[in-house]
């Protein structure tokens, strides 16, 4: 369960009371907590619940003693105030089980800017209510509050204005993407967005999925100078295709000409004017450009950073943006080349001459060619690498659009996305020589592992559900599932999700869909109802996964089980499962019919207590008839059968009868059948199988 928590690692939980430590001591397992509480309450209040370590309390302020009975345990010694201040630095993340006005107090000191603050949680005593108190975008106190929340049972308090719009923070609007956040007047402009106030979005580069989870009512005006060829100004192929809500300057709807924007956000790989703005704005940066490196050997590393600055000053483009470096193969051993990299945390991408031969660049170099068999590095690199198949070519869904592999921009056919010619940099004071060009790649470099959470919701009530699976659909950027699936669990998504609803059909596109995702770098919840590995997606992705020649590790896959339907089925007449089982789904979508009716003879013969799923479509309507004819050749006409439609659901309706009466009952593709064996029995409204054919118990 800790893995879900990994982003809010290292994470402190406070007690000062026998009650409070109670609260919060599970969290230490599940969430992966140290859970500090005073010394005072392992000498006196918990003394039989909690035994410290023999020089307990001989030690000074700011050594903690493990304490024996309670994992990821620690004490405290002094004042509080001064442990929350020793802790403050290292930590990302706070949960409190105190007064709320008490933690006001311990952190004000403490309070820098919502840039770098740990994210604060307050949970009150009797575990109800879970409030994210401070940093709650940037620092994720919001979405550690809804996590906690699920792991306790209680109700997240968030207080935010935009995330009661349903709208992401603004500061946090390509946290998923990987962008960069740039220069701008954050407050103001996050302010214009809770008062509804009309906010310009200029989006020249970067995805377009956040567009299309916006609520109908959101303040948002899009339009603005595209000539950069953003994802967002073009029509996007055909695949669920809708052009993205933006506008040309002279196109923006009248209302806005009217009253005209409040605030503006620039999404953008430039640098916007140095002048002082008519309104509030701020920049977001996609990481869409690369660099391409060409370099003398020996080159020094402060003259590829004074190289790379320069150029990006002399094109007004932002270092933000820049996703990585590219340079030909025979550069991989670099020095220079390697420490830059190293130091700004950019990937290095190499490419051979062979490759790099067969780019169309602007400016060619016969020396160059000799030199290292191609006539181009710098600008070669740096359009292999723009060009690159490592991200998906996903860039939208819904309102913002898709489009489809190998669908480029008409600027980068001509020269694959070059922005920057190259550029000749040499100095007086430091070795070597450098070669610089830049391109622009269609989808921004995330700079992130994507994982895969296969969940299982059970029957449909979050009840049913996994405290883990519930906290996985929290903590995903992307849920992706049938729609009914989705809408039974509707109350877990948080503002900035995407969330991606596919036809009941479309199983194997959910799951090229959600690796693609997961491969750029998301972290991706793939949605199916009772459990994920029992007919559900789970099998699909692994096995999409498995034909793509995955590793095993990036993306990182977790299978989150469920209640399934054979289980919640049983559960609502009886105990008609409590001898041998077997499940068959009539659906010959994926499996010959052959194959089903061989099974479903054995089944009957064995004796299996066993269940339908998927027993009746429109289309499909004889399957049923012939399991139940196939039954009936080694059964009794009145062997008792269940038919549960939407177990735990609004809608359920449970029915028990006899295997020659069956058909008699409507059913259909939301609905599971049970057969009992030769020794189940109906006593009152419940179908019971004994635990052995002895007739005694065991």
């Amino acid at each position: 369960m800790s893995k879900l928590f990994q982003d809010f690692q290292p994470l402190a939980a406070i007690a000062t009371t026998p009650t409070a430590a109670q609260r919060l001591q599970p969290l230490g397992q599940t969430v992966g907590a140290t859970l500090w509480v005073p010394e005072s309450l392992t000498n006196t209040q918990l003394r039989s619940k909690i035994v410290v370590e023999p020089d307990a309390g001989t030690r000074g302020h700011g050594d903690a003693e493990k304490i024996n009975n309670w994992e990821n345990t620690q004490v405290y010694t002094g004042s509080l105030k001064n442990h929350i201040a020793s802790l403050w630095p290292n930590h990302r993340a706070f949960v409190f089980c105190l007064a709320t006005g008490a933690v006001v107090r311990l952190i004000a000191p403490l309070l820098q800017d919502k840039s770098c603050d740990p994210a604060v949680v307050v949970v009150d005593q009797a575990g109800r209510f879970v409030i994210s108190l401070s940093s709650g975008h940037q620092g994720g106190a919001d979405q550690l509050a809804q996590l906690i929340a699920q792991q306790l049972g209680a109700t997240a308090i968030i207080t935010g204005a935009v995330a009661d719009l349903g709208l992401p923070g603004i500061d946090v609007l390509g946290v998923p993407f990987g962008w960069c956040r740039g220069a701008g007047d954050w407050t103001k402009v996050s302010a214009a967005v809770a008062c509804g106030e009309k906010v310009q979005v200029i989006q020249e580069a970067g995805s377009c999925l956040w567009q299309s989870q916006l609520p109908a009512s959101h303040p948002f005006v899009f339009g603005g100078d595209t000539e950069m060829g953003g994802v967002g100004t073009k029509h996007l192929g055909d695949n669920l295709s809708v052009k993205p809500k933006l506008y040309s300057p002279n196109t923006l709807p009248s209302d806005s000409l009217t009253t005209g924007p409040k605030a503006r956000i620039w999404i953008s790989p430039k640098l916007q004017s140095g002048e002082t703005p008519n309104i509030p704005e701020v920049q977001w940066h996609p990481r869409v450009l690369w660099v391409g490196i060409g370099c003398e050997r020996g080159t020094s590393k402060q003259l590829i950073e004074q190289a790379i600055q320069q150029t990006c000053q002399d094109y007004q483009l932002a270092e933000l943006a820049i996703a990585g470096i590219a340079t030909i193969d025979l550069k991989a051993d670099e020095v220079g080349l390697l420490e830059f990299c190293e130091q700004r945390h950019f990937p290095l991408r190499t490419f051979p001459a062979q490759m790099l031969n067969s780019v169309k660049v602007p400016t060619p170099s016969t020396i160059v060619a000799a030199e290292v068999g191609t006539p181009s590095v710098a600008e070669a690199t740096a359009i292999c690498a723009s060009l690159s198949p490592s991200t998906p070519v996903y860039q939208g869904h819904g309102d913002a659009g898709t489009r489809r592999r190998g669908e480029r921009t008409t600027h980068q056919n001509q020269m694959g996305g070059l922005l920057v010619p190259k550029q000749i940099f040499k100095s007086a004071t430091q070795p070597g020589a450098v070669t610089v060009a830049i391109a622009q790649a269609e989808v921004e470099y995330t700079g992130r592992t994507g994982q895969l959470f296969l969940i299982g919701t059970g029957p449909g009530q979050l009840e049913q559900m996994t405290l883990a699976a519930k906290t996985a659909v929290v903590q995903a950027d992307a849920v992706i599932g049938y729609s009914l699936y989705l809408d039974l669990i509707s109350s877990l998504r948080r503002p900035g999700q995407i969330i991606e609803a596919l036809p009941i059909t479309q199983e194997r596109q959910r799951a090229n869909r959600a690796i693609e995702l997961a491969q750029w770098g998301l972290t991706v919840a793939v949605i199916s109802s009772g459990d994920c590995g029992i007919y559900g997606m789970a099998g699909l992705v692994l096995e999409e996964l498995r034909v793509r020649d995955w590793d095993g590790k990036i993306p990182g896959v977790q299978l989150f089980p469920g209640i399934t339907a054979l289980q919640a089925a049983a559960s609502r007449v009886g105990v008609p499962l409590m001898h041998d089982f077997c499940a068959i789904s009539l659906s010959d979508l994926l499996t010959p019919w052959e194959v089903i009716a061989q099974r479903l003879e054995a089944a009957a013969q064995a004796d299996f207590v066993t269940a339908l799923y998927n027993p009746r479509s429109r289309s499909r309507t004889q399957q049923i008839a012939i399991a139940q004819a196939t039954f009936l050749k080694y059964r009794h006409p009145q062997t008792p059968v269940a038919i549960v439609r939407c177990a735990y659901r609004e809608d359920e309706q449970i029915t028990l009868t006899t295997l020659d009466k069956m058909l008699d009952i409507p059913i259909d593709m939301l609905t599971t059948v049970l057969i009992g064996n030769q020794s189940t029995a109906i006593y009152g409204d419940w179908m019971i199988t004994p635990r052995g054919y002895l007739g005694f118990a065991e």
